[in-house]
């Protein structure tokens, strides 16, 4: 499997949607505190390790002296 831009762009925001879906299925906060805050937190997190780990990524693959 090839992971071009759409391949992981689906792949974190699936993560995020099947996180959000958990979440409100089981009751363990109020899905409003679950949609305005812990949705748009595990995006912005999820956008930080994804660069970090392209970067990483570039960084092994250029031959890490």
């Amino acid at each position: 499997m090839e992971f071009d831009l759409t391949v992981t762009v689906g792949a974190l925001v699936g993560l995020v949607v099947l996180g959000t879906v958990a979440l409100v299925g089981m009751g363990f906060m109020a899905t409003s505190t679950v949609l305005m805050m812990v949705t748009p937190a595990m995006l912005v997190f999820g956008a930080i390790c994804l660069a970090l780990g392209v970067k990483h990524g570039e960084y092994r693959a250029r031959g890490a002296r």
